[in-house]
């Protein structure tokens, strides 16, 4: 629907802040820099096309860590640290240790571990999607009010001395990795349904199930964590839970499947997003989803497998998306749950119309446009949506799109990176833009720096062994650099770990690996 009214001021601008986290101090404090999962630094005025080429760009150093970092790297400016003022990246691993190194330098300030006495990261559960074990799986988030030096909000696993297994959320201080508000806590949850694993009326939450794939939302004081299974080994059901940022307490609890089986939410790494007016949209993986409709067209059983989703920050469902071959999809995991969702800003059409839109893609690929304030429902025959590109993704996406400007990238599996260009507030439908390059599975996992809508750059991480960044001009996806194009070696910086998200920040380019993070950056003359 069109907006047919002005929204109040302060909407408006907390609309806009969505876009503009990174301005302060060029903090990347959330999964993709901001609640919109855009991808976009918008504020990094060192890396230009110019400079990022193999005689004048390259690997700076390599941070280690104990093990596999799935997380992507966060970036707290000017922290009060170690007696002194210093930029910090937060690093995380599946072998349940948090790091804080110097952004600049690499020195390590510290590292915890968020294990209990006498415990270990779990097992990998008889599933090949996180090896060897599972720790801290799941992008952090950092609370950081003006001031302060900041607190991490993460989500652990871990597996005790008698077998039990363990979900905990903790918050750690930046500056020390210390608990504080007397976390960590355990995670629990249950929800009236008749689902996997009920009893007495209540879907029970079994943390020895599940894993916290997707990166942590925070909004209105409050962490969302969403919960995977391990590969499709029920039982399960999808989870939604608020915890307060205060006090660590639970304050609310969703299920998407209460009376059905499976619904994960993992979007392979990708964060609910946040549109900043009290909606949260997601895409939900395979499971049942009821096609008896309620007289308000909302599935009667409250099952939403293979939905694209509207949850209020309260956690109830307030829109959705089906589409209408949902039983093909679900009954063959073909599912939108493997891609991310992405909140675009709001686009006018020739008309002066203003629309509120996300996108979503999963593995039918198919890219998915839908009106963020009519989402479209269910019809068993056609699809009610604002805009679908059918088989615009070849491959199928396993992975999050990035945008800057009016484009729109997708990196999809077995594919070329594939820049799509918003004209008229609707997307065209063939792209205008391709690499050259084609990455394997799971397909490009991307970012994108720019100085105020220039000098713009596409990132891209290739899950191979040596891992390979490349640097690619936003307008033509031409290649400027690449990891490989040094001699002798010079920028390898270690195996590639897929869903790796790089980070971008005053200058460099932070890269996680299996055994932890390369650091990219302008070279010195003697390191040219």
């Amino acid at each position: 629907m069109k907006i047919a009214h002005i929204r109040s001021l302060s909407a408006l601008i907390m609309t806009a802040m969505l876009w503009a986290v990174v301005a302060s101090g060029q903090d990347v404090l959330t999964y993709r820099y901001n609640t919109a999962r855009t991808g976009f630094d918008n504020a990094e005025t060192t890396l230009t096309p110019s400079n990022v080429n193999v005689n004048s760009f390259g690997k700076l150093f390599v941070l280690s860590v104990d093990g596999y970092v799935d997380a992507e790297p966060l970036y707290v400016s000017s922290v009060t640290i170690a007696g002194g003022t210093h930029n910090v990246l937060i690093v995380a691993t599946e072998r349940d240790y948090v790091y804080a190194f110097d952004a600049d330098t690499g020195t390590q300030y510290w590292q915890t571990s968020t294990l209990l006495s006498g415990e270990t990261p779990s097992d990998d559960r008889g599933c090949n999607q996180v090896v060897p074990v599972i720790g801290i799986t799941s992008t952090p988030v950092i609370s950081r009010p003006a001031g302060s030096n900041g607190i991490i909000y993460l989500v652990a696993m871990s597996k005790d001395s008698s077998g039990n297994y363990h979900q905990r959320l903790h918050a750690l201080a930046v500056p020390t990795g210390k608990e504080l508000f007397d976390g960590p806590v355990e995670i629990t949850g249950q929800y009236p349904g008749t689902g996997d694993n009920s009893s007495n009326g209540y879907v029970i939450f079994d943390p020895a199930q599940y894993k916290e794939r997707s990166g942590l939302l925070l909004a209105k004081e409050t962490v969302y964590l969403t919960w995977a299974s391990h590969c499709d080994i029920r039982p399960y059901t999808g989870w939604i839970m608020g915890y307060s940022a205060s006090t660590l307490k639970q304050t609310s609890i969703l299920n998407v499947t209460p009376n059905g089986n499976e619904g994960a939410i993992w979007g392979s790494g990708g964060g609910l997003t946040y549109d900043g007016e009290g909606n949260i949209f997601l895409l939900d993986a395979n499971g049942v989803f009821d096609t008896t409709l309620n007289s308000s067209g909302f599935p009667s059983e409250g099952d939403y497998g293979n939905a694209f989703l509207r949850v209020s920050t309260g956690l109830k469902v307030n829109g959705y998306f089906e589409m209408y071959n949902q039983g093909e999809e679900n009954c063959c995991d073909v599912d939108l749950g493997s891609g991310a969702a992405l909140i675009l800003p709001n686009l006018k059409d020739s008309s002066g119309n203003t629309w509120q839109l996300a996108a979503g893609a999963g593995k039918d690929e198919n890219l998915y446009i839908v009106n963020r304030n009519q989402l479209g429902k269910y019809n068993s025959t056609t699809n009610n949506i604002y805009q679908e590109l059918p088989s615009a993704l070849p491959g199928g996406m396993w992975n999050s799109p990035v945008f800057a400007g009016s484009r729109l990238y997708y990196g999809p599996v077995e594919s070329p990176i594939l820049a799509f260009q918003f004209t008229d507030a609707k997307l065209q439908t063939t792209p205008v833009a391709q690499s050259q390059h084609v990455f394997g599975f799971p397909g490009a996992t991307m970012m994108v720096s720019g100085n105020d809508g220039t000098n713009v750059i596409v990132w891209a991480v290739e899950n191979t062994n040596p891992a390979v960044l490349h640097a690619l001009s936003a307008n033509t996806l031409a290649e400027l650099y690449n990891t490989t194009q040094a001699a002798n070696g010079r920028d390898n910086f270690g195996v590639g770990n897929k869903y790796a998200a790089p980070t971008i920040a005053n200058g460099k380019v932070y890269v996680p690996t299996t055994n932890g993070v390369g650091v990219f950056g302008e070279l010195s003359s003697s390191a040219k």
